[in-house]
């Protein structure tokens, strides 16, 4: 990995690069110029050459990047080149899906336990996993070296679950449920609310559809 540290900016865009250039060689490119790698991942070309920058030099002058490479250092550099144990917790409609979604194993996240305090849902079979107690956390999390924890419960049991992972050892959390959880300063949470986003969109939609208003600082007569 790069010696120093890498800004949170640019830590958030070098999945969309990874994204970018599997799918470059998806098409069986195997070079691209900055510009192209940018366009391919939604930025522009400068904002993609300072964010490389803080990786390294992998570009060569008149070629440009060789994808397959960079690739590599970039997986390697967000650390997708080892094995990630997953524990899912909350197996409603949204944990099922994420159990059964193949973009983690794809992208090296193993999930490696499913577990639900519900137990008429226990032992019911998800994407080849049986759904455990939560009880069982705390070994499942020494057995495994589990890293990561993903929150897909109701916001008000989020809190506690995410408590109890921190105290099973768990220092990395993804969470789904609506509500920001409290942790300590040593553990790092992510939130995917998809209701705001939906919220967020909805507000884009409602400005297109809506007339033009006047600029109320504007005086008439002065326009005149």
């Amino acid at each position: 990995m790069s010696p120093t540290r890498i800004p949170e900016a640019t830590v958030a865009r070098l999945p969309v690069y990874l994204r970018a250039l599997n799918s470059l060689l998806e098409r069986e490119i195997r070079t691209c110029s900055s510009e192209e790698l940018a366009s391919a991942a939604g930025v522009n070309s400068a904002k993609l050459r300072k964010d490389l920058s803080h990786l390294g030099s992998y570009g060569t002058r008149g070629v440009g990047y060789d994808v397959e490479y960079l690739r590599y250092q970039i997986a390697r550099e967000i650390g997708l080149t080892q094995d990630w144990p997953v524990v899912i917790v909350g197996i409603g409609n949204l944990g099922h899906a994420l159990a059964n979604y193949s973009g983690f194993s794809s992208r090296g996240f193993r999930t490696v336990a499913l577990l639900d305090a519900d137990a008429a849902r226990q032992g019911e079979l998800v994407a080849g996993l049986k759904i455990r107690p939560f009880t069982e956390l705390s070994a499942i999390v020494r057995e495994h070296g589990v890293a990561i924890g993903v929150i897909a419960t109701p916001a008000a049991a989020a809190q506690s679950v995410c408590d109890h992972m921190v105290d099973a050892g768990i220092r990395s959390v993804l969470n789904f449920a609506p509500t920001v959880l409290t942790v300590p300063p040593e553990v790092d949470v992510r939130m995917v609310d998809l209701s705001s986003e939906l919220q967020i969109l909805a507000y884009h939609e409602q400005r297109k559809s809506a007339p033009a208003s006047p600029d109320p600082t504007l005086d008439p007569e002065v326009v005149a």
